[in-house]
């Protein structure tokens, strides 16, 4: 007779396997695959950002005619509000409350920014309408070249209160 050497898995092993080995194949998969996640979020990480639209960066808005007079334009990736007043200006408002940062929201019913953290309001120039908001919305400069809107979200500018001179004409 042939004696089986002792390291070797029978049929009967493979088709019935026990509790311990089942647990322990089952936490090797699952080790290997929590292993690829990190590994791919990792390389995701070191990948460079797309700067054309992020912010950070200078983002190109788009024509001074594609914003009515009078509107409030969120962009998202941007992480501002471009206001084009009913004069014609530009002026670019930061999404983040002064106070907690939270992301303000633009109320087009009541014509205010509210900050759902605790629902201070602004106007439609950033400033503030009650406490506990120390300051307006903070702005970014905006450049107009070519009838181009270029605003730059990285360079944050904080501010007292409003004054015409912050708004930006074509």
């Amino acid at each position: 007779t042939a004696v089986a050497h002792p390291n070797a898995e029978t049929d009967d092993t493979i088709a019935n396997p026990t509790r311990r080995r089942f647990l322990k194949l089952g936490a090797g998969a699952l080790s290997a695959l929590a292993l690829l996640e990190i590994g791919g979020a990792g390389l995701s990480y070191l990948q460079p950002r797309n700067t054309a639209s992020s912010f950070g960066s200078v983002i190109t808005a788009g024509l001074v005619d594609e914003f009515p007079l009078g509107s409030v334009t969120e962009f998202v990736d941007g992480r501002f509000y471009l206001i084009r007043t009913q004069d014609g200006g530009f002026l670019a408002l930061y999404r983040r409350c002064p106070h907690l940062g939270c992301t303000v929201n633009w109320q087009d019913s009541n014509a205010q920014f509210i900050c759902p953290c605790h629902a201070s309001s602004f106007d439609l120039y950033g400033n503030f309408n009650n406490t506990p908001v120390p300051r307006p919305l903070d702005t970014f400069p905006i450049a107009i070249e070519d009838q181009k809107i270029r605003i730059d979200t990285s360079q944050l500018i904080h501010r007292e209160q409003f004054s015409p001179e912050q708004l930006t004409y074509a």
